[in-house]
């Protein structure tokens, strides 16, 4: 739960549809800034903090993807991406540029209501707890109570999604989690595109954790069961 209300940023090059999400979620109790491009966001990201960004694939200039994939370098701001294209791979290319959710146009305002409490609710809260308890994973550590992956003294970033993989993971070690208990555990509806969707962020998860992700030691497959994270 956010004490305040949480600000969204809004990008979208269509003067019509920012005006109406903006006026939506105003009055669903959010702060809402807009942006008409990746341009004028980068511009206000430089200046501002948003709890969560949500943004059009196609626009002018540089496409929603492409600035995804730029925000990724240097923040973990939750990113909800809206297409027009509701193919199973469009989709897949903005969760491999990092992108937390995504939303198929045309959509009613109700689900994206849905999809952003839902997005807000997985982004890591601090846990208190006696002292901090990691499991080593090669060279990185991963800081249980505080959702926190580390590199030495260098905190690893993580987007809300794959903080909530590897919270879900590392509350079983050695156990293995299927495709759909995973799915379950982000929030997200049934379906073969959604599986597709967790293979993706662990792809992603494993870059991030193995010395050679095409040869996962830590964050292992585990044929016919699911995934399973095997700390030392």
């Amino acid at each position: 739960m956010h004490q305040e209300p949480a600000h969204l940023l809004i990008v979208d090059d269509d003067e019509r549809i920012r005006k109406l999400l903006q006026q939506f979620l105003i009055r669903n109790g959010f702060w809402v800034t807009t942006a008409r491009d990746a341009a004028h966001a980068a511009r206000l990201l430089e200046g501002l903090e948003f709890d969560l960004i949500v943004m059009d694939v196609m626009m002018p200039g540089q496409d929603g993807i492409s600035f995804t994939r730029d925000l990724r370098e240097r923040i973990t701001t939750p990113i909800l991406l809206l297409t027009a294209k509701g193919e199973t791979e469009d989709r897949i290319r903005g969760l491999e540029a990092g992108a937390d959710d995504y939303l198929a146009k045309p959509f009613e305002p109700k689900e994206l209501l849905l999809r952003i409490s839902a997005i807000l609710r997985r982004v890591p809260q601090n846990r208190a707890g006696s002292g901090p308890k990691f499991l080593h994973l090669g060279p990185v550590r991963y800081d249980t109570e505080r959702g926190e992956l580390w590199r030495g003294e260098e905190q690893v970033r993580l987007t809300a999604t794959e903080t909530m993989l590897m919270r879900a993971l590392s509350e079983r070690p050695g156990e293995a989690l299927s495709r759909s208990e995973l799915v379950e555990k982000l929030g997200r509806g049934d379906g073969s595109a959604q599986e597709r969707a967790v293979d993706v962020q662990i792809t992603r998860l494993r870059r991030k954790i193995e010395t050679d992700p095409k040869q996962p030691r830590y964050l292992q497959t585990v044929r016919g069961a699911g995934y399973m994270l095997v700390p030392e």
